[in-house]
């Protein structure tokens, strides 16, 4: 099978040991192109700069968490924008869960994203969490303006869903789908989203994939995920829609490509990082 992932956050941190490694890993496992996620100014240029490096293609933009620094990143996330390897305006959207930036910060640091989204003719990595009504009316009033879209880890709800494909977009699934204390109403709904509209995600280093067998301690809520793991949530993915592990990597892969066309200068080719890695 070849997948692609298209939500990594590869600069972070958790990677900076033996990133290298890591990608070579996910290409010895399949996972052959990735999506590098930016959440706010410096990181998205932190992803810009691996996916450059790495061949890949990377996003910017501010995730609701830091939507009050939206001011002081949008020049950067802006220029960013402009290169070759950033396909996407995002991660940004709302979070009302857990509210780290205040409601009013969010709503205002969306709509630029969005309008920006529309202006540049760039498709949307979106983050929702606990502001489903005022999510989907946001996407909504910006009418026929909407780009192609993707709801990044997509968790489940019927009405949520069913608004989201009326409005044309994309659903990322996560190791979401493999966690057996949370995923019923993904389960149930996982067969009703489009193969054109489904894509898949490590959302790297985080979600660990609870179905993967662990062979050291701490349990998967400690351990660190990466691109490699693609594989099991495909394959649980698979399971539940009733289809082929194949044939479902190709449909995402399709889409996924699809998703993050260039709209100007041609995409980056993948590199065998696995000799980078020796």
């Amino acid at each position: 099978m070849e997948l692609f992932d298209i939500g990594v956050n590869l600069a972070k941190p958790h990677f900076d040991r033996d990133r290298d490694q890591v990608v070579a890993r996910a290409e010895r496992a399949g996972v052959t192109r990735m999506a590098l996620t930016g959440v706010d100014g410096p990181g998205s240029a932190a992803s810009a700069d691996l996916a450059a490096r790495l061949g890949f293609v990377s996003t910017a933009g501010v995730h609701p968490h830091h939507a009050e620094r939206w001011d002081e990143d949008a020049p950067l996330v802006r220029a960013l924008l402009a290169r070759p390897e950033v396909r996407a305006v995002g991660e940004c959207g709302l979070d009302l869960e857990r509210a780290y930036a205040p409601r009013d910060a969010q709503i205002r640091a969306f709509e630029a994203q969005l309008r920006l989204a529309a202006d540049l003719g760039l498709p949307l990595f979106l983050h929702q969490r606990g502001a489903e009504a005022l999510f989907c009316r946001m996407l909504a009033a910006m009418g026929r303006d909407l780009p192609r879209a993707t709801l990044h880890c997509f968790t489940g709800g019927e009405a949520l869903l069913e608004t989201c494909l009326e409005l044309g977009l994309s659903f990322g699934v996560t190791g979401w789908i493999c966690d057996e204390r949370r995923n019923a109403e993904l389960v149930r709904l996982i067969g009703r989203i489009p193969a054109g509209r489904l894509m898949l995600e490590t959302d790297a280093p985080y979600l660990f994939p609870r179905s993967m067998p662990r062979t050291d301690a701490g349990g998967p809520r400690r351990a660190r995920n990466e691109p490699a793991n693609l594989v099991w949530i495909a394959q649980e993915t698979a399971r539940l829609r009733g289809e082929r592990p194949e044939a479902l990597a190709a449909a995402t892969f399709a889409a996924a490509e699809a998703f993050f066309a260039p709209s100007g200068p041609a995409a980056p080719q993948p590199r065998n990082h696995e000799e980078e890695a020796r």
